[in-house]
């Protein structure tokens, strides 16, 4: 397995980070850039020069990753080679939340199941409800294939996201990337480092991934309360006081960020599923807290790569890790690359969501927010 890295910083040129003369055998190309740079056909054209034969896949981000650094309007392109893994694409198409697990379902059914490691998603950011989205992913796999992904993001601007397949990136696309054959080691990892706080509050009205009360009272002007001046900036000022909640069958919380409000009825749109009758309570963090939750997460990805040095890390951090610790946030990515070490290529982005196993060598995925989630690549 061999990659090779540039990126596009909108100075009119690509500048090559690494070279290994992939460009006529790279059958793999993930490019995590700014959504309207990859909206423009001179760019997927630029992209589409250097790799001729490779299927090129990506999304637009809330920051793009280069190793230990974070880059804003630009875009990141990694190549990959592999000498003995075949890969598939699948892609669908939703029109609404409301179709999330059937996308799933049939995203996954459209790939050959013989043979199947890894499937690696890339999610629409806004219009989707993500735990369904991975309830109807795992409904179509068994158990020997692990998941791993995340959602598009916007910076914090949740206007508008998009996925890139063999062409400039378009809205409304689910894209799962399926890797085949004995060959390829995955190794996975995802932590937060987020506390709670405040008191439990019973989830007394929620209709999928929409929370209308808790309490019996209006769920926004109840977090409107939480947030006091910051209510004013909903709903980027949420991604710093996320909700959790323990779902029935487990025992570990999982985090939720809103991805919209609605005034007229007082509801909040998560990004995956806030089922009525559990309890939430918000949550906070510290600049450390999310630093140690990172290099967790990498810790727990080299466990479940055998503790094998990766050839190819792809980082998916959530937007609000990268609002909490601001200027700071390379930090958490340097964190990484420590445990990972300077051998392996790393990219990746900061998103609207994150999929993963809850922990090494699970093989069900789940919908996260407020982590940092790490896929790790390595041919046998």
């Amino acid at each position: 397995m061999k990659t090779e890295q540039s990126i596009y910083t909108g100075a009119g040129s690509w500048e090559t980070k690494s070279n290994n003369n992939l460009g006529a055998i790279a059958q793999l190309v993930m490019v995590f850039g700014d959504r309207d740079l990859l909206k423009e056909q001179k760019h997927f054209d630029s992209v589409r020069t250097m790799y001729p034969l490779a299927e090129i896949v990506g999304c637009s981000t809330s920051g793009e990753i280069y190793k230990d650094e974070i880059y804003n309007s630009s875009i990141v392109c990694t190549a990959v080679y592999f000498e003995k893994t075949s890969i598939k694409i699948a892609v669908e198409k939703i029109a609404s939340m409301a179709d999330s697990f059937a996308v799933g379902e049939r995203l996954v059914g459209q790939l050959e199941k013989e043979g199947l490691k890894h499937v690696l998603i890339l999610s629409e950011g806004l219009t989707i409800n993500g735990s369904e989205l991975v309830k109807g992913i795992n409904s179509g796999l068994n158990d020997s294939v692990s998941v791993t992904g995340g959602l598009a993001g916007d910076q914090a601007d949740f206007n508008e996201t998009l996925i890139v397949y063999n062409k400039p990136g378009v809205k409304n696309i689910v894209l799962a990337v399926g890797f085949y054959g004995e060959s390829i080691q995955i190794g996975y990892g995802s932590e937060g480092g987020w506390d709670s706080f405040g008191v439990d509050r019973l989830v007394t009205r929620s209709v999928s991934n929409v929370l209308y009360e808790l309490d019996g009272q209006p769920a926004l002007k109840l977090y409107k309360r939480y947030l006091g001046a910051q209510a004013d900036e909903l709903p980027a000022s949420a991604l710093l006081f996320p909700l959790s909640f323990v779902p029935k069958d487990s025992n570990i919380p999982i985090v939720r960020t809103v991805l919209s409000i609605d005034e007229t009825n007082g509801s909040m749109t998560f990004a995956g599923d806030i089922p009525e009758g559990c309890t939430v309570r918000l949550m906070k963090a510290s600049f450390g807290m999310l630093v140690d939750g990172a290099n967790n997460a990498a810790e727990m990805a080299k466990i479940s790569l055998n503790k094998s040095t990766p050839d190819l890390a792809i980082l998916i951090s959530c937007v609000g890790r990268k609002l909490v610790m601001k200027q700071s946030v390379e930090d958490e990515l340097e964190r990484v690359r420590d445990v990972l070490g300077d051998s392996a290529a790393i990219a990746g982005f900061y998103s609207y969501g994150e999929i993963s196993p809850v922990k090494p060598f699970d093989q069900h995925c789940e919908l996260h927010n407020q982590t940092m989630t790490i896929t790790l690549f390595k041919e046998a």
